[in-house]
């Protein structure tokens, strides 16, 4: 955990807090293939916070939006969620307790309930311009699209 906190903290992701007002654990899941991920428990602040209504694209919708096309460029956004800079006065809410102290997020943690809504919303306002035409998006992850094989006819541009 503290090599995590070290890491997140010297690209900051995270920052220390003296007096949190909500204070989540950390828990630490082993992963697949070898070593440890941080977690953080947000069950009781996303028990507080309303539901953010912004609906998912339907995965079907998505899959049918593919037919005709003949290639097809798949991308996921590295620690999407994390490139979401947190409001500076909600920045508190994501503390979290560990055996050095109270540390926050400055970006928008994995585990909030509404990560997923906000960043859809994020992406679809970002890219309205070719969704549904040459891209396909399904939260960070991407589909550009075109209906000839040449890797030259894949505008992903809005321009």
């Amino acid at each position: 955990m503290r090599a995590e906190v070290d890491r997140l903290s010297s690209i900051r992701f995270i920052r220390e807090v003296d007096y949190p007002t909500w204070l989540a654990n950390v828990v630490m899941v082993r992963k697949p293939r070898k070593g440890w991920r941080m977690c953080v428990d947000y069950t009781n602040l996303n028990r507080a916070c309303p539901k953010d209504s912004f609906l998912l694209p339907r995965i079907d919708q998505l899959v049918d939006a593919t037919a005709g096309h003949a290639l097809l460029s798949f991308m996921d956004a590295y620690s999407g969620y994390n490139q979401i800079f947190m409001h500076p006065e909600d920045q508190a809410h994501t503390s979290f307790i560990t055996d050095r102290g109270f540390y926050c997020y400055k970006v928008m943690p994995f585990g909030l309930k509404n990560a997923g809504a906000t960043y859809q919303h994020l992406v679809n306002h970002l890219f309205a311009p070719v969704i549904g035409i040459t891209m396909e998006v399904y939260v960070d992850d991407m589909l550009v699209k075109s209906r000839t094989a040449s890797p030259t006819s894949l505008p992903c541009s809005p321009s």
